[in-house]
């Protein structure tokens, strides 16, 4: 039984320790994770991209039972610890790691693209599809008065995607990062669409295999 108080406490007490300035010195290399399902399993993948040039460097994955149900708001509970197991194997740690998922741009100011920044001590950029709060105006995404994300039109025949501080980053850094690392035909950054491409591969590598025997 998931006892929703205590993680939203828990929320609560680490949001105050998110940092959204630029805390690093220079950036070589990006990271991008996206999750895929089956079943009751989670895969977990990331890639790491040289930059400013994009060539792929590495990717690692991780296969892992998945128990918790998908509660908004709380994804890192559900995600977190698959992400945490591949990003431990990674040779070539990112300097920024970006996330299918909220950054600050969250009801309690702590989605899981911050969540995993604290708990990795990595900047991290939260960059998802759809708003799960927050008032837009001007493409810029306010909660509470406070600036929390940026709206940016990748695609001209798709739906924008939202951007927001991670941790260890600010959103102007975040928002420039993710504008630069677009490649068409893709609309999310790079490094998260390589991550997302994989991960279904192995998903239906994993059907396959399973069907097979």
């Amino acid at each position: 039984m998931i006892d929703i108080k205590k993680l939203k406490e828990e929320q609560v007490r680490l949001a105050k320790k998110i940092i959204v300035k630029d805390n690093f010195t220079e950036i070589t290399k990006i990271g991008g994770c996206d999750q895929a399902y089956m079943d009751k399993k989670i895969i977990s993948v990331i890639t790491v991209l040289s930059y400013p040039d994009l060539k792929l460097i590495e990717k690692k994955y991780s296969i892992l039972d998945v128990e918790p149900p998908y509660i908004p708001g709380y994804m890192f509970y559900r995600e977190g610890p698959a992400i945490i197991e591949t990003y431990n194997k990674l040779e070539n740690k990112p300097d920024v790691l970006m996330v299918d998922g909220s950054g600050i741009l969250h009801p309690r100011r702590i989605g899981i693209a911050s969540h995993l920044g604290l708990v990795l001590d990595v900047a991290t950029i939260g960059v998802i599809k759809s708003l799960i709060c927050g008032e837009l105006k001007n493409d810029r995404v306010y909660v509470n008065g406070e600036l929390r994300g940026q709206l940016i039109l990748t695609k001209a025949s798709s739906n924008p995607i939202f951007v927001s501080a991670g941790h260890k980053i600010s959103l102007k850094t975040a928002v420039k990062l993710v504008k630069e690392t677009i490649r068409i035909p893709y609309k999310m950054p790079q490094s998260i669409a390589l991550a997302h491409k994989f991960a279904n591969k192995l998903k239906k590598f994993q059907k396959g295999k399973e069907t097979t025997e």
